[in-house]
């Protein structure tokens, strides 16, 4: 036995000698990070992982929490994960012995060679091991490409709850957006309702032409248009948010307005750390482990496999008066490839390039994750200039706008003054809002950009 052990292994060795084909793959060059982030755009604050409580909303909070509880995508992410958790515990049985247990019967009725009828039992249980010795190490390959799999699903999953949350956050402040330009539209109109009052009356009592009166009406009216397209906005969004937070359309509830949310500081970072900050960053870097680990599988599959066997059992029959017979048998053999079509080398060439997409991916990830982070930087920064120049030039319009309707009620001034005042205010007023929803989505899109506080800790410890 032991001899025929030897000479399995010894066969085993020298069939082994012919290794897999080399297979060539791409060349990709690494990232490098900057020292420094291009954009300084302020004083920082450390990154907490609950980023969008830092908008101090606890409307926006809430939403963006049921978003994380009940979304679709995410359970659909959550269960991917489980299946390639399944995969990997296939693959690591896959290293084990199996064992199988059968118990077979039999009744019978024969004749014998003076012609009587011959009645017998018999019954044998056994049991069967079979058991691939991973002399290679294409199994154990397979198994950890299977893990890298697993752990690619796990930042995948994470990589959608922080698309979700950012999404969540985005649409609310969309929504007060909205909810701030039809204030606006609704005090406007009804301040060119009071206009379009006092011009009736000045036409009526003759002290003004019907020319001031039709520009009146025409401006109200055109205000009046501003106001169903807000409000179809208002609900689209409201239906969407809904829809995000994995609930039927409905309404939306509010906290504070969108010129009373908090603007967090910009979130700390070197840009190092954004390579174990991002999870689709950490999602490409194990599909490439994976990749390189399904390689290795693919090449080895051209070398031998030594499968060993083995079974043990009893014999019992009614025809034999001793106890039942001892069974046993121990077994192996050595499987090498010698002609398949070339299957194999096709299945190499096609695992290389596989490994050549996961290659460019975890590199077009990386390159994509700073490029984001750039240009949320440049957005926050101009965004709030935008902003300030913006209130700045609101509040001389404002004035302005006091000046001309004191002018034009004293009759020192003709309406059309008043009506060009008014038309820069409601202009600035709803440039100035669209700012502010800039500025603070920006620090959305950063927030996603620098890794939203995940990190890549949350899976670095799973055995």
């Amino acid at each position: 036995m032991m001899r025929a052990s030897l000479l399995l292994l010894t066969a085993a060795a020298l069939l082994g000698a012919c290794a897999g084909p080399a297979v060539e793959t791409a060349d990709v060059a690494p990232v490098a990070p900057p020292s420094a982030w291009r954009t300084n755009a302020g004083p920082a604050a450390p990154l907490d992982k609950a980023w969008w409580q830092a908008f101090g909303d606890p409307a926006l909070t809430a939403l963006v929490e049921q978003a994380l509880s009940h979304n679709p995508d995410i359970a659909i992410a959550g269960a991917r994960v489980r299946d390639a958790k399944a995969q990997e515990r296939l693959a690591r049985a896959q290293l084990l012995p199996t064992l199988d247990a059968s118990v077979g019967g039999v009744y019978s009725r024969t004749i014998n060679a003076f012609g009587n009828a011959i009645d017998q039992e018999t019954a044998q249980p056994q049991v069967l091991a079979t058991w691939e010795v991973d002399l290679f190490g294409r199994l154990s390959d397979t198994r950890a490409a299977a893990r890298s799999g697993w752990l690619a699903s796990q930042a995948a999953r994470d990589s959608v709850r922080l698309s979700v949350a950012g999404a969540a956050a985005s649409g609310y402040i969309t929504l007060l957006a909205l909810d701030a330009r039809l204030a606006v539209a609704r005090q406007t109109l009804e301040a060119r309702g009071e206009a379009l009052r006092l011009a009736r009356s000045r036409t009526d009592a003759g002290y003004s032409p019907k020319l001031e009166l039709a520009q009146a009406e025409a401006e109200y009216q055109a205000t009046a248009q501003i106001i169903p397209p807000l409000e179809q906005g208002v609900a689209r969004q409201e239906n969407a948010l809904r829809t995000l937070t994995g609930d039927l359309p409905g309404p939306v509830a509010r906290g504070t307005a969108l010129a009373a949310l908090t603007e967090p500081a910009i979130p700390d970072g070197l840009p190092s750390i954004l390579l174990s900050r991002r999870p689709d960053i950490a999602q490409a870097e194990f599909q490439l482990a994976a990749a390189d680990k399904s390689l290795a599988a693919a090449r080895k599959r051209f070398l031998p496999r030594v499968p060993l066997t083995g079974s043990a059992g009893l014999a019992w029959s009614s025809l034999l008066p001793d106890d039942p017979l001892t069974l046993f048998s121990l077994g192996g053999s050595i499987l090498t490839p010698i002609f398949e079509g070339g299957r194999l080398r096709a299945g190499a060439e096609s695992a290389g390039a596989q490994r050549d997409v996961a290659a460019f991916a975890y590199r077009k990830a990386a390159l994509t994750a700073f490029r984001e982070v750039e240009d949320a930087l440049a957005a926050a920064k101009h965004s709030d200039e935008q902003a300030r120049i913006l209130a700045a030039q609101r509040d001389a319009l404002s004035q302005g706008f006091r000046y001309a309707t004191n002018r034009y009620k004293a009759g020192y001034s003709p309406y059309l003054e008043q009506l060009d005042a008014q038309r820069g205010l409601l202009g600035a007023e709803l440039a100035l809002i669209q700012a502010q929803a800039d500025a603070l989505t920006a620090r959305v899109a950063l927030y996603q950009a620098m890794g939203g506080g995940w990190s890549a800790e949350a899976i670095a410890g799973v055995e």
